[in-house]
């Protein structure tokens, strides 16, 4: 029996990294499609004589992209072509909150602004960081401070298509030399340039992953309700509000709306918020945990 950590599935094939460093081409057993469960890229299993024979417990899974036990994700989020925006990457951040993954927010094309857009932009990018999140911008960064976040880690890298992911791993991974695709005017967002979803060796004991791009998430699983513990500056004030489990919306003295009046909190953050909250509560009804 061997074990190891998937790193590349393709066409019912998976593609096993072993601790002595090696890549075994496995398939799954049938028992798995009769137990409706699917081996995904980041999964640690044991295998044998090409087959996979079981699927150790996971830290997380994601549904899109199928992935699992992964510690970070960097967020590609484009200056321009196409356009930045809060409520995109507010989308990201919630989803990967939700998944128990840490968040670093990278934003490219930084260089195709005009002074006025840029001016637009930079406070933006410096409220997230007090916010705790960790940003970086094409132009202004080196990539040594996402390589030592990555160390150790695995890690993925999502964001809309066209937004510069691929051009991103060329610059952490120049062996990868990934197509890159212009953007499509007509449709305003980029052709995909990646099929697979594979796990590259980054840093000490780290791995990446490049994923398909998309330019919309399912957030269909998060109840309206836990959506403020997702939102990370909330967490710092909501215990102050008055009723416990506030939603942060029609209640009195909630302590996140004042915060927000106060200006401690972005409007733009919680106008997403309640965006976000309105769309989750008309997906299913709202319930409380026992």
């Amino acid at each position: 029996m061997q074990t190891g950590k998937i790193i590349k599935s393709i066409s019912g094939f998976y593609d096993v990294l072993t601790a002595e460093g090696k890549v075994e081409r496995t398939r799954a057993r049938g028992n798995f499609r009769k137990q409706k469960i699917k081996p995904v890229v980041g999964d640690h299993v044991e295998f044998e004589d090409g087959y996979i024979l079981a699927i150790k417990p996971r830290q997380n899974v994601l549904v899109r992209p199928p992935m699992a036990n992964l510690d970070l994700a960097i967020v590609v989020m484009s200056a321009v072509e196409p356009d930045f925006s809060t409520n995109l990457l507010d989308r990201y951040l919630v989803y990967l909150a939700a998944n128990n993954m840490e968040a670093l927010i990278y934003v490219s094309k930084i260089d195709l602004l005009s002074e006025q857009q840029l001016a637009q932009l930079m406070p933006l990018l410096q409220q997230y960081g007090e916010i705790g999140y960790r940003v970086y911008s094409h132009g202004t960064a080196d990539f040594s401070g996402i390589k030592e976040a990555a160390a150790g880690k695995t890690l993925m890298v999502m964001g809309q298509s066209g937004a510069g992911k691929s051009t991103l791993l060329n610059y952490l991974l120049p062996e990868l030399k990934l197509a890159t695709a212009e953007i499509s005017q007509s449709l305003n967002r980029g052709r995909h340039t990646t099929r697979t979803v594979t796990l590259y060796p980054i840093g000490v004991g780290g791995a990446i992953a490049d994923t398909p791009g998309f330019s919309s998430l399912d957030l269909s699983q998060i109840n309206s309700e836990d959506l403020g513990q997702y939102f990370i500056e909330f967490l710092d004030v909501s215990g102050q509000c008055r009723f416990r489990g506030c939603q942060h919306l029609r209640e009195p003295d909630c302590a996140v709306k004042s915060a927000v009046e106060a200006g401690t909190i972005a409007k733009f953050r919680y106008a997403d918020y309640v965006q976000l909250h309105d769309e989750l509560g008309n997906l299913r009804p709202t319930y409380r945990k026992s």
